[in-house]
């Protein structure tokens, strides 16, 4: 599984907008675009997830799934439980 926020955070941390995963992962611009407006886990047909996290291996990022550990060390960014929490209370309400 990869959250939007996992997808976004990826492409940022590639320096990658979402055109040039696009063309990376041989999808289309709206299809990523709606991949990272998912709320939480990325929906999609298994083979365009699979697609997109295969380029972002490629290009060098590893996705970390929850409570999951990352033996090949390196750097990287998670949130810690508590301020995932805060984070959450924090953000604006859609009604």
């Amino acid at each position: 599984m990869m959250t939007a926020a996992q997808m976004r955070a990826a492409r940022a941390l590639l320096g990658l907008d979402q055109r040039q995963l696009a063309e990376m992962s041989g999808l289309s611009l709206p299809t990523i675009q709606r991949m990272e407006a998912s709320e939480g886990n990325v929906r999609g047909v298994v083979d365009t997830l699979t697609r997109v996290v295969e380029a972002l291996d490629r290009a060098g990022v590893e996705l970390i799934g929850e409570g999951a550990l990352s033996p090949a060390g390196g750097r990287g960014v998670r949130f810690k439980e508590a301020a995932k929490e805060s984070a959450r209370e924090s953000a604006p309400r859609r009604d």
